[in-house]
């Protein structure tokens, strides 16, 4: 009997039906695009931690190798395997690098297996950052890194929200089934013989739109792997992502919609088991009605209408609620998305790409190479293409500053203590010295340029600091930051020194594609001199580079030149100014394109449940607007009565996050020091417009095509109707 009745009830409520599986199709695939993106993108930062800093889980350095510390480490019954790592290893120092078979130990297992050997712990090394990718943490770090965690728990925010959705689905069609089953029960039926039946029709109902979705999302998450792939081809230094995908995600996501379903039919179908007979045949199958709250706005805007409307709205206040939240957290994040890209955007073109237009064409980076050992000066220099090659390397050193050393204006501002933070120690302040090593070319053309006598003999400091007090980081004045009376300067390097000549002071630098640290008092020298003093105690950075500035416009063919050249004898890295420019821009098209359709797919959940509502409830309106229609209102009058509830639920979204909205720009705009105009004259307003639009006329279509049901029926049957179907 109940088997019959469950087809014969779907056969004659396509609406409702209809209704549940879209709700079950679209929740089932968020689910599954969800899990599935989320899986891909741990993957592939798994992946990129592996392959710039590699795979190693724990690391053990120890002064000398004997053969018997890997053996010793092997034993270990939690260590899958050591070996040493000669990529690292000096003379002087051995590193060997640890893998255990329950990684989750490693925090407890690594001080037992230093002390084995008679080491301390500071000879154990925790690669920290790809352990914390498997949600493993340092015990003793009070500020572990909680970034995936942050994912996960936005990931089961997201999947809570779409149980709501199918729960919201189910009530609405049982709701409207109560004074049917209440004449079931009064016949003989049990409650649990009604939960039975809902929930059986649920599992049909639901069965088929879950596989589907779950197939869908897989398929929208793979369109969306390769989309980003597209877009971020020619970033430099980023390995393509390979879409990943097991059966257990798929086990999961289906696992989970199945909870759901069942979970949001058990719900409504237990309350309505457990209503007596009298209760739900006396339910009135319609709208519960507020009358003693008042819609004021609504009542001064549209008269009786907009209090009829107001009414009905409130007595849909529950179930629209997934409307509301969707479609306002929809149009908020796009908005916002558009908004903070186009300011993103303005301020990497202000800041780099304006900013160093005229200092390089083209960069190429000689990776883990010496400057000392690069031999192709010459043959750059016989390219044609080529109008200025810089071959430089950085290092970093320090120096101590005491109040004598300073400039007038610094000690103006209170010192350099007053701009920094820092405090005094034995009557001077540590200062860092970065260090660029100009090949000895490039050094006297330098000379040159700040009109001093070229020479090899000395170095040349940047004698200049932000002025933090007075200016901004977006405009940023500078002053003097040390008086240029001494002739030498001192380098620190742990507890080695070296003083060194100063062949000038300068506020100009050279021609690079650099940016100096705001208080640091960069030094600039020669790649002889390097050779000679400062090779013997300060350490470079690995990588060397070489900056190019072209007469040509063909920027592609002279970077194939280039590194066609260089990288004969070098691992490089290139990259040219024109297409770096096409790449910043690609990219933030496609994260507008990504986010955007994330948003767009949030507003999809919240239209998909105003049509949900406004189909589902078709049955409940029906007593409801014959009751209206036998107190004198006409079909015309009926009609805008919709009209005033399509315009609520598409305007109150939007009425909520525009100011939101305008106070994120303007808090944004405040905090970058951009000039409001700029802004303005590039912000996105047609696109959240359309935006805007679109909601609305979706939110209109479903009450048209609901009101145009309702309406066309027989209203005044409606009061006498009690059949079953």
């Amino acid at each position: 009997m109940w088997k019959d009745y469950s087809k014969s009830y779907i056969k004659h409520n396509r609406a409702s039906s209809i209704s549940i599986m879209g709700a079950a199709l679209i929740a089932t695939m968020f689910l599954s695009l969800l899990c599935s993106i989320a899986y891909n993108f741990w993957i592939y930062e798994v992946e990129q931690i592996v392959l710039e800093e590699g795979d190693w889980q724990g690391r053990i350095v120890c002064k000398k190798f004997v053969q018997d510390n890997l053996s010793t480490i092997r034993q270990f019954a939690n260590v899958e395997k050591a070996v040493m790592n000669e990529e690292l290893s000096k003379p002087d120092e051995t590193v060997m690098d640890v893998y255990f078979q329950n990684v989750r130990t490693i925090y407890r297992d690594m001080p037992l297996i230093s002390a084995q050997l008679g080491l301390k712990e500071d000879s154990i090394q925790y690669h920290s950052l790809f352990l914390s990718r498997y949600l493993i943490h340092d015990p003793e770090d009070a500020d572990p890194p909680m970034l995936l965690t942050l994912y996960l728990v936005i990931l089961m925010i997201v999947a809570l929200s779409l149980v709501l959705i199918i729960r919201n689905s189910f009530e609405l069609s049982m709701n409207a089934r109560i004074h049917q089953f209440g004449i079931f029960s009064s016949v003989g039926a049990t409650p649990r013989q009604i939960r039975s039946c809902l929930l059986q029709e649920a599992a049909v109902l639901s069965v088929l739109p879950m596989i589907l979705g779950s197939l869908l999302g897989i398929f929208i998450s793979f369109c969306f792997i390769e989309t980003v792939n597209i877009f971020a081809a020619d970033v430099s230094g980023r390995h393509e992502a390979v879409f990943h995908y097991r059966l257990s995600i798929f086990v999961v996501t289906i696992l989970i919609s199945v909870l759901t379903v069942l979970f949001s039919a058990w719900i409504p179908a237990r309350k309505l088991s457990k209503m007596t007979p009298l209760e739900a045949i006396r339910n009135t199958d319609g709208l519960l009605l507020k009358k003693r709250k008042h819609s004021r706005i609504l009542s001064a805007l549209f008269g009786i209408k907009g209090e009829l409307a107001g009414n009905a709205l409130k007595a849909q206040r529950k179930s629209l609620r997934i409307s509301t939240l969707s479609l306002s957290l929809s149009f908020l994040g796009f908005s916002i998305m558009l908004c903070f890209t186009t300011l993103a955007a303005i301020s990497t073109r202000y800041t780099y790409f304006e900013r160093y237009q005229d200092a390089w064409d083209i960069m190429i980076t000689l990776k883990d190479s010496e400057l000392s050992d690069f031999s192709l000066t010459k043959e750059l220099q016989e390219i044609s293409g080529i109008q200025d090659a810089v071959v430089y390397q950085k290092a970093d050193a320090t120096t101590f500053l005491t109040e004598g050393l300073q400039s007038e204006e610094l000690l103006s501002l209170g010192g350099i203590g007053a701009l920094t933070g820092t405090k005094e120690a034995e009557n001077k302040f540590q200062v860092c010295a970065p260090i660029v090593i100009l090949d000895d070319t490039s050094f006297l053309n330098f000379c040159s340029q700040i009109g001093i006598t070229p020479s090899l003999d000395g170095a040349i400091v940047l004698n200049q600091i932000w002025d933090s007090a007075n200016s901004n980081f977006r405009y940023k004045e500078y002053i003097p930051f040390v008086r240029e009376d001494s002739q030498t300067t001192t380098l620190y390097k742990e507890d080695l020194n070296i003083e060194i000549p100063i062949l000038s002071y300068t506020q100009t630098v050279p021609v690079l594609r650099e940016e100096y640290e705001d208080y640091a008092l960069v030094h600039f020298i020669p790649l002889t001199m390097w050779k000679e003093a400062l090779g013997q105690i300060c350490e470079t950075e690995p990588d060397s580079y070489i900056r190019i500035l072209s007469n040509e416009n063909d920027l592609d063919s002279l970077e194939k030149e280039i590194v066609q050249l260089v990288s004969q004898e070098y691992k490089t890295e290139s990259e040219n100014r024109v297409q770096e420019r096409l790449s910043n821009d690609s990219l933030i098209y496609g994260m507008k394109v990504i986010l955007g359709a994330f948003c767009v797919l949030l507003a999809i959940i919240g239209i998909a449940n105003v049509f949900s509502n406004t189909l589902g409830f078709l049955r409940q309106r029906k007593r409801e607007f014959a009751q209206y229609m036998s107190i004198g209102l006409t079909l015309h009058e009926m009609r805008k009565l919709f009209c005033v509830e399509a315009f609520v639920i598409a305007g109150k979204p939007l009425l909520i996050t525009l100011p939101l909205t305008v106070l994120f720009i303007q808090f944004a705009v405040t905090a970058s020091y951009l000039d409001p105009a700029v802004f303005w004259s590039e912000a996105p307003i047609l696109p959240i417009l359309i935006f805007a639009f679109a909601i609305i006329f979706f939110v209109a279509l479903a009450y048209y095509i609901g009101a145009k049901r309702l309406l066309q029926s027989d209203l005044s049957e409606t009061l006498r109707n009690d059949t079953l179907f």
